[in-house]
């Protein structure tokens, strides 16, 4: 019986450990725990509602704009503002870029190196990787000698003994099963997403101003202008049609790259769709309206809950069931800690009561995290492209019906194989299809707009306080890539008075709760095989398909060379 530590857990956004319980060379128990404190909530207190999307959206830098679009829409719902459909459309634009975006810099950046072993890309032959490339894809980068040169370039690398951020991988592990030329195609691609993903984010340059951190959101809409005959204006006509070239570049990327690398690797790992399940109840806030923000039934992602892994019932979403335990989280409640509050009545007392360091394990048995342990209607829940996917799926939305059982087939898979560690991974990257398909529709339906002489972006009817109660209420839901996302506001004499914020990660990466329910990661490391204690490959795996964020735009570098791993019997 051995405890094993994965601390920090890397190629991640923010500090997260895990500790497992392995027996027989599996994980019998795990606990997740996040190790930093955020405090936003505090810190936006007292402050103009109007203006909490600028300091929400500071939480991260990876996840960027989805704070302030969910913060802008709290606002927006407690003081009962409609926004222009120009507005939507910007920002549906804006999040649909984020997306595309994030889950490629996912899957090649952050969780590639799970499943391709860079040495294995030494072994292979350029000829044959560039043979297998030009089978599977129309792509035209996939000559010899480009693969030749990508495979010097790694050898140079190697060579050096200077691996950079390759330095501590796994490489040679037993789990790694791809054959050496899949390892070159991969690595390859890797390189080409590094350049893709600089050029595909100027979309956020013209609607936001810039990348991280967009400045372009009010509440009420936003503040880039649309003027047609202004060539300095935001937007107009040059810059949709810049905006339109950017968007089909990067459905030809993810058409003839992303996609059919996916595929590739997934074939080679078939049993990582048995492994990894998660608790088998999916939330989705839904995603695109394609109307006014309270029309639910027109969202391009519906909205919905599943239960139990069954997709023959989709239920309604009511946001009145979310709530949040502490009880194994380094907070107090003042009605007691094994109560669970929802956002809206929410607290945030922060009260560190672990180890200090250095520490051999954490008190799991008491509390042992910064996360919360979110709950919706009392249940764990998971949320993620999963969870849109299998929610869109269950509730027939053709287009992801299509994707999903099309490339079920290919993997000739039944439905069943998506709760699993790969099918997170399948359905990040179906999800990244379907988005790309519809960002060029999306662009022309302003150009339209524009071209009919509709140029509102912004609703200012009730922009002057003034004109607000004294006291509002009001919730802003979003999809972030990540997941459901949540902010919550309480505004009183036309300030804060309390705000509260559910993260993606929370709900998958929080702890047991009061009743001792494991957390989505908890669940979804059970009965994971471990081949080497030392080196543990498969959790990471299972952790990174999740693609955790623990909401900090600050990475901590350990230049004396922190034990990521540890076994003790």
């Amino acid at each position: 019986m051995a405890r094993m530590v994965v601390d920090p857990i890397t190629r991640i956004e923010g500090h997260l450990r895990v500790e497992a319980q392995v027996d027989g060379g599996k994980i019998s128990d795990a606990w997740s725990s996040g190790t930093m404190f955020r405090g936003i909530e505090l810190i936006v207190r007292g402050r103009d509602p109007r203006e909490a999307w600028l300091w929400t959206q500071r939480i991260c830098a990876v996840c960027t704009m989805v704070h302030a679009l969910a913060s802008v829409r709290a606002v927006e719902n407690a003081l009962d503002i409609e926004v222009p459909d120009n507005a939507r459309l910007v920002r549906n634009i804006i999040s649909a870029t984020q997306y595309v975006h994030d889950h490629i810099i996912h899957f090649y950046h952050l969780h590639a190196l799970d499943w391709v072993d860079i040495t294995g890309a030494l072994k292979a032959d350029p000829a044959k990787t560039s043979q297998l490339a030009q089978s599977i894809s129309e792509w035209p980068v996939s000559s010899t000698a480009y693969f030749q040169g990508v495979q010097n370039r790694v050898k140079t690398l190697v060579e050096s003994r200077q691996l950079s951020l390759f330095t501590s991988g796994y490489w040679g592990h037993p789990a790694y099963h791809l054959p050496p030329e899949v390892d070159l195609l991969a690595v390859a691609h890797y390189l080409q997403a590094l350049e893709f993903q600089r050029e595909f984010i100027r979309i956020h340059a013209v609607l936001g101003g810039k990348n991280p951190h967009l400045q372009s959101y009010l509440v009420g809409g936003m503040s880039t202008s649309l003027d047609p005959n202004e060539p300095d204006a935001p937007i107009n006509p040059e810059r949709i049609d810049f905006l339109v070239e950017v968007a089909s570049k990067a459905k030809t990327f993810v058409d003839q790259v992303l996609i059919p690398d996916v595929l590739a690797v997934a074939g080679f790992y078939p049993e990582w769709f048995h492994l990894g399940a998660g608790p088998g109840n999916y939330l989705s806030y839904g995603a695109f309206p394609q109307g006014r923000i309270q029309d639910i039934g027109r969202y391009f992602l519906p909205r919905g809950v599943l239960l139990n892994n069954d997709l023959s019932k989709v239920y309604p979403v009511d946001p009145s069931k979310v709530a949040e335990y502490v009880a194994h989280s380094w907070y107090t409640y003042d009605q007691g800690n094994n109560v669970a509050l929802p956002p809206a009545e929410g607290e945030t007392h922060p009260k560190y009561t672990g180890p200090k360091p250095p520490y051999e394990f954490l008190n799991v048995e008491e509390k042992y995290s910064w996360l919360k342990a979110p709950r919706y209607d009392d249940r764990v829940m998971e949320v993620g492209p999963l969870s849109r996917m299998l929610v869109s799926y269950a509730s027939g939305q053709p287009e992801v019906k299509a994707l999903v059982d099309g490339a079920l087939a290919k993997l000739k898979a039944p439905p069943a194989a998506l709760f699993s560690t790969l099918g997170r991974v399948a359905a990040r990257a179906l999800e990244t299809q379907l988005l790309a398909n519809h960002l060029v529709g999306w662009i022309e339906q302003l150009r339209r707009n524009m071209d009919s002489g509709d140029l509102r972006i912004h609703n200012g009817e009730k922009w002057d306080p003034e004109t607000w109660p004294r006291s509002a209420r009001g919730y802003g839901l979003f999809e972030a890539p990540r997941g459901s996302l949540g902010h919550w506001v309480e505004i009183e004499d036309t300030l804060i008075k309390n705000y509260q914020i559910v993260v993606p990660t929370t709900w998958n990466a929080g702890p047991r709760d009061a009743k001792g329910r494991r957390g989505a990661y908890e669940v979804a490391l059970l009965q994971t095989p471990i081949a080497d204690p030392e080196r543990p490959l498969e959790v990471l795996r299972t952790i990174h398909s999740f693609d955790p964020c623990l909401a900090c735009a600050v990475h901590v570098l350990d230049a004396g060379g922190r034990t990521r791993a540890r076994r003790e019997i």
